[in-house]
């Protein structure tokens, strides 16, 4: 088996510079996108407050359930449902 050197990564000060402005980038992006999402949420907070609410009060899975479309239907607590169709 042949063997090698190790690789050796050295750190550029233009790597720095790189690094710091892509993050300075990303951060103003998140910004822009927080400040529209404020916007867009007193937008419909004016134009239905229920609409508004109801988002606020769903949970994470809620949400998560609505945007690809699942909608669970809950099994009924009854007799049948947990144990089956028992004939003695």
């Amino acid at each position: 088996m042949l063997r090698r050197k190790p690789t050796r990564i050295e750190l550029k000060l233009d790597d720095i510079e790189e690094f710091d402005s892509v993050k300075k980038e990303l951060e103003s992006r998140k910004k822009q996108r927080e400040e529209v999402d404020v916007v867009g949420v007193a937008s419909t907070g004016d134009m239905g407050g229920a609409t508004a609410g109801g988002a606020e009060g769903k949970t994470r899975e809620q949400m998560i359930n609505e945007r690809i479309g699942y909608k669970p239907h809950p099994k009924p607590n009854t007799l049948p449902s947990l144990f089956g169709n028992l004939q003695f």
